[in-house]
């Protein structure tokens, strides 16, 4: 079960594995996109269900459950990828960003997103505990060991996250259930035109211009979601993971290993 209407790359990656999968959504456009992208890369309709539904209500979420037990028979995977970041109605960053901003950021994240991971946990329980299933939580690098000064309380809303999968997984595993988390990096999605309230255009230079930063992304490009639902799939996967038990797992490019006092040094040259 994959919530969220951007993981069509993750539901294609995970049917290439042999998994059946259901994605959800409040958006009916978006996940006719994502149904359509699913055929269009070869996936029978025989293998995934497009549920649509909103993830904070606990009425939804049962219909969700029930849709996914209706078609398959079972749940081995729970994948919670629902989050955003708000612009300031005032356009500041950092902790100019107002109270207003600060109450409606974890409103969202905390309040309804958060507890939608709470009670979907809770509900997938004993469906994961009898098929030994897992559960992959998308964070974020914000919620690291290290200040984020643009988008607080984005980085507080996410630093519960991964407090709860650390909790969730210690937990869970007597029960046979794993519980990780992928903590992405830049990635190029519709995540930076919403969290900004900027054009296609002016989020695309963002990309571009990050990932040609070495002192920013190491690697030296922005992540594409394919990315992202690979590391995603590999938690997803007992046979290659099964050793690995409320964990963050980093796809960043290197973001997280960079001091900024790195930028402060020029390179050598050699004559």
């Amino acid at each position: 079960m994959i919530e969220n209407t951007n993981c069509h790359r993750l539901a294609e990656y995970v049917y290439k594995k042999g998994a059946k999968v259901t994605v959800t959504g409040r958006n009916e456009e978006r996940l006719q996109g994502t149904k359509k992208a699913l055929i269009d890369a070869g996936m029978p309709e025989s293998h995934f269900v497009i549920v649509p539904a909103d993830i904070t209500t606990s009425d939804e979420q049962d219909s969700l459950i029930a849709e996914t037990l209706n078609k398959f028979g079972k749940i081995n995977i729970l994948v919670n990828n629902a989050g955003a970041s708000l612009p300031d109605a005032q356009k500041k960053f950092g902790i100019d960003q107002g109270v207003d901003t600060y109450k409606k950021v974890m409103k969202l994240n905390v309040q309804c997103i958060f507890q939608s991971v709470i009670e979907m946990t809770q509900k997938v329980r004993p469906h994961l505990a009898k098929s030994k299933g897992e559960i992959v939580n998308a964070s974020s690098v914000v919620a690291l060991k290290f200040g984020w000064a643009r988008t607080p309380y984005y980085s507080l809303a996410k630093a519960a996250l991964d407090q709860y999968t650390r909790s969730a997984a210690i937990d869970l595993i007597s029960e046979g259930i794993r519980v990780n988390t992928v903590n992405p990096g830049i990635v190029q999605t519709g995540f930076h035109e919403s969290a900004t309230g900027t054009s296609s255009d002016v989020s695309q230079k963002f990309y571009d211009d990050m990932g040609s930063n070495r002192h920013a992304i190491p690697v030296g490009f922005s992540g594409r979601p394919t990315h992202i639902a690979k590391d995603i799939a590999f938690l997803a996967d007992r046979d290659s993971s099964e050793y690995i038990i409320g964990q963050n797992i980093i796809a960043d490019g290197g973001t997280s290993l960079v001091l900024g006092l790195h930028a402060q040094f020029p390179k050598p040259t050699v004559n």
